[in-house]
């Protein structure tokens, strides 16, 4: 049962961070638009795969394969392994650190009220968990 839980709350933060993740790549996506004409699904594909400009979103996409991993295996998954890559998203999103995803995530919240709400919406389920007692090293900002 604490296995299935384990896997249900990572299935819930991961549905959240690809809703986050759309947000920041369609932000990103206009951008580069705005610059170099538009794109094409497959183009994008290859740009966020490769371009300098799309490389602050890698660590996102990277926990969110690793947390779909441990959520689609066939083995149970630990509370520990949960909580975890929990910790992880709450470094990356909420942990005050610098870095070019922070900067340009800070932005993001600053410009973009969609941004903020999926934000709140992880960082509820993250303070739930009591994930930011444990994997920060300061208090969370919400935004």
């Amino acid at each position: 049962m604490v296995v299935d839980d384990a896997r249900e709350r990572l299935r819930d933060l991961s549905a959240r961070l690809v809703r986050l993740h759309a947000l920041l790549l369609d932000r990103e996506r206009h951008a580069y638009e705005e610059r170099h004409g538009s794109v094409t699904s497959w183009e994008l594909l290859q740009l966020l795969l490769r371009d300098e400009q799309f490389v602050w979103l890698r660590s996102l996409s990277t926990l969110m394969a690793q947390i779909d991993a441990l959520v689609d295996a066939d083995e149970p998954v630990a509370a520990a392994d949960a909580q975890g890559l929990m910790r992880n998203v709450y470094r990356l999103l909420s942990s005050g650190e610098s870095g070019a995803f922070q900067e340009k995530y800070r932005a993001a919240l600053q410009e973009s009220a969609d941004v903020v709400m999926v934000h709140a919406g992880i960082a509820g389920t993250l303070r739930r968990q009591g994930v930011d007692a444990l994997g920060g090293t300061g208090p969370s900002s919400e935004g």
